[in-house]
């Protein structure tokens, strides 16, 4: 996920907050009861918007925890020939103790190095071992992977859902970003062992208009993974046929302000 942000994000902005508020609003009747975290084996008990946070400084204490969660990069895999170079998150990040975390794993291969990994099973394994290391971090209630994986890489990465999935507690959430268009009609999709699969509905080159049209003709994305939760970036217009049932994650390329949940805020209680 490297994008481009634009500082001047008002009227772009403006699209996105009347969803995230009407999304808030429809919650309402069915929040959290504020007494527990929510439920880590049942994914429809997590917040209704999810606030990304990459690798930056973020302090996100001022977050409702019944309406917001937070799916913080917590580490980067960088796959080369044998190996797996790890990087873990060297931000300072602040919640408070009642926040939704979600840790997440970015894995970079050939698409983003141009250099060859072998894909074999020493380099799964040591993988899986990493991602699964994250959820025994403080807090954590679901885990979640972002690999833009290649054709030639879809085997190898089945593969490795599966191992991720047979180690995790069975009570752990997993989930998974998706290129938009793996969610129409691409059938590697189907029966991957993750509980979500996340639509990246932005930053989708030359597919972004075709996608986004198709949406708001009130299409919807037919991979039955990808019907639970949309990704979206809050400088990015966009005016498609949101179904507001569904969780919002949140992209921006620079730190969460208090003014960004206001302006949220203030809409939602017109």
């Amino acid at each position: 996920m490297s994008f481009k942000f634009s500082s001047n994000y008002s009227s772009n902005f403006l699209p996105v907050i009347i969803l995230i508020s009407t999304i808030l609003i429809s919650a309402c009747a069915q929040s959290h009861s504020g007494s527990q975290l929510p439920s880590a084996n049942e994914l429809k008990t997590f917040p209704p918007v999810i606030l990304w946070a990459w690798e930056r400084q973020e302090n996100l204490e001022f977050l409702d925890s019944n309406k917001y969660g937070v799916a913080f990069l917590a580490q980067t895999l960088t796959l080369q020939n044998d190996e797996v170079a790890a990087r873990p998150r060297f931000q300072a990040l602040k919640v408070n103790t009642r926040t939704t975390l979600v840790a997440v794993t970015r894995i970079e291969s050939s698409k983003i190095t141009g250099k060859s990994a072998s894909l074999g099973d020493a380099q799964k394994d040591e993988i899986v071992r990493l991602i699964v290391k994250t959820s025994l971090m403080k807090n954590i209630s679901a885990i979640q992977i972002d690999f833009d994986a290649s054709v030639s890489e879809r085997e190898f990465y089945r593969r490795l859902l599966a191992d991720v999935r047979e180690k995790l507690p069975s009570e752990m959430p997993l989930s998974i970003t998706a290129l938009a268009s793996f969610c129409l009609g691409d059938r590697w999709f189907q029966d991957l062992p993750v509980d979500e699969a996340i639509p990246m509905i932005f930053r989708m080159g030359a597919d972004n208009q075709k996608i986004k049209g198709f949406l708001a003709n009130g299409n919807d994305f037919t991979e039955p993974l990808c019907r639970q939760s949309y990704g979206i970036a809050i400088d990015e217009p966009i005016s498609i046929k949101f179904k507001t049932s569904r969780r919002i994650y949140l992209f921006s390329n620079r730190a969460w302000t208090t003014g960004d949940i206001e302006k949220i805020a203030s809409l939602s209680s017109e």
